[in-house]
C-alpha cells in the first residue's frame, strides 16, 4: 500500500530557559493509506509531540513530515489550516467542545470554516450524531451529555467531512474500560467503513489491539514497530449503530 505518512529524521528540540530539551530525537516513520497507528509510550515520551508534528501543530526543529506527497513542515499557517481543512480530523483527550453550543452546533464547526450551506451541514451533523447513537442528543448541550457522549460528539465532529486521516490524542484518557471499549469500536468501525488513515496516541497498551501497526515511543526515539492482525472484534454491542454507521459510510460513497 502507499504511505500516507512519511516522518524522515525528525528532531524536535524545546528552548526551556537556559537548557535544551530534545523531545523527538530523528524520529523515521511510514504509515501506510488506510492503517490504524498506534503510538504507544508513557507520559513524556514523545508520542503526543509527534501526533502534534504530523498534524501541523508544531512545527519540527529539523527533519521532513510528509502528507500526501506534501511536505507538511514547509506550509505557511494559512496554507496548513486549509490543508488540516481538507484532509485531517481532530479527536482529543478533553473532548474540547464548545460547552455554549449543541452537540449539533459542535459537529457542525468544521464545515463552517469549509464553507458548506447551513442546510446540507445540518443534515450531515445530524447524520454523523445518528451514526454514533446521539441522534436524540442533537441538540443538548456537552454539560448535559456524560464523558463518553461528549467524546461521542467529538468522535462525530472529526468524522463528519469525511477527512483521509484522523488524528486522535488519549482519545480514551478521561474515559472508564467499558466506555473505552464503546468509544474504540466505535472510531475503528467508522474509519474501517470510510477506509481512512486512524492515527492514536495512547499509554495503554490494551488499545493495541484495535490496531494494525503499533508504533512504541520511549525518550523520543522509535523503540520499536510491529504489523499486527487487528484483535479486538469491531462489532457493537447495539446492532441499531452499526446500521446506522454503515449507512453514513453508504452516504459517504465509501
Amino acid at each position: 500500500m502507499n504511505n500516507i505518512i512519511s516522518i524522515k529524521n525528525v528532531y524536535k528540540i524545546y528552548q526551556m530557559g537556559q537548557e535544551k530539551v530534545s523531545a523527538l530525537q530523528g524520529v523515521n516513520l511510514d504509515i501506510a493509506e488506510g492503517a490504524f497507528c498506534c503510538l504507544l509510550g508513557s507520559s513524556g515520551s514523545g508520542k503526543s509531540t509527534l501526533l502534534n508534528m504530523m498534524a501541523g501543530l508544531e512545527k519540527p526543529s529539523s527533519g521532513e513530515i510528509i502528507i500526501k506527497g506534501r511536505h507538511v513542515e514547509k506550509m505557511s499557517e494559512e496554507k496548513l489550516a486549509l490543508f488540516r481543512q481538507k484532509h485531517i480530523g481532530f479527536i482529543f483527550q478533553a473532548y474540547n467542545l464548545l460547552p455554549t453550543r449543541t452537540a449539533l452546533e459542535n459537529v457542525e464547526m468544521p464545515m463552517i470554516f469549509q464553507g458548506k450551506p447551513r442546510k446540507i451541514r445540518q443534515k450531515m451533523a445530524a447524520d454523523m450524531l445518528t451514526a454514533v447513537g446521539l441522534g436524540e442528543r442533537l441538540h443538548h448541550r456537552p454539560s448535559q451529555m456524560s464523558g463518553g457522549q461528549q467524546q461521542r460528539v467529538g468522535i462525530a465532529r472529526a468524522f463528519v467531512s469525511n477527512p483521509e486521516i484522523i488524528f486522535a490524542d488519549e482519545p480514551t484518557g478521561n474515559l472508564d474500560t467499558k466506555t473505552t471499549d464503546e468509544v474504540m469500536h466505535l472510531m475503528t468501525r467508522i474509519a474501517r467503513a470510510n477506509r481512512q488513515t486512524l492515527i492514536l496516541v495512547t499509554h495503554e497498551p490494551e488499545i493495541a489491539g484495535y490496531m494494525n501497526q503499533v508504533v512504541t515511543i520511549r525518550d523520543g526515539c522509535v523503540e520499536s514497530e510491529k504489523f499486527n492482525e487487528i484483535t479486538k472484534i469491531n462489532e457493537p454491542k447495539d446492532p441499531n449503530e452499526v446500521n446506522e454507521t454503515n449507512e453514513y459510510a453508504e452516504m459517504k460513497g465509501a
